[in-house]
């Protein structure tokens, strides 16, 4: 009897926590189209014409990157006065 208290619990536990997190996720997704229509219309009365991906877009290429392009994984100074010393295990 005591286990099947318990598997209820943690059943319902499990329940609740799934629909809070549905909860959540229903509501960034509305406020995420309340966002891009309040964009849209802000777009129409100035006349322009609204797209996401040009939004986007534009967006990204106003920020600056992180990494330089070609350069993932390459140091970013120059490596000219760098000296290789050779490390040996002393017994």
């Amino acid at each position: 009897m005591m286990d099947f208290i318990t598997r209820i619990l943690r059943i319902i536990a499990f329940a609740v926590v799934a629909l809070i997190g549905l909860g959540m996720a229903l509501i960034f997704t509305f406020s995420t189209l309340i966002a891009v229509g309040i964009l849209f219309l802000v777009a129409k009365l100035r006349g322009q014409r609204f797209s996401v991906q040009e939004y986007w877009t534009s967006r990204q290429a106003r920020r600056k990157p992180i990494f330089a392009k070609g350069s993932f994984g390459q140091p970013t100074r120059p490596r000219d006065n760098v000296t290789d010393v050779e490390a040996r295990d002393v017994r």
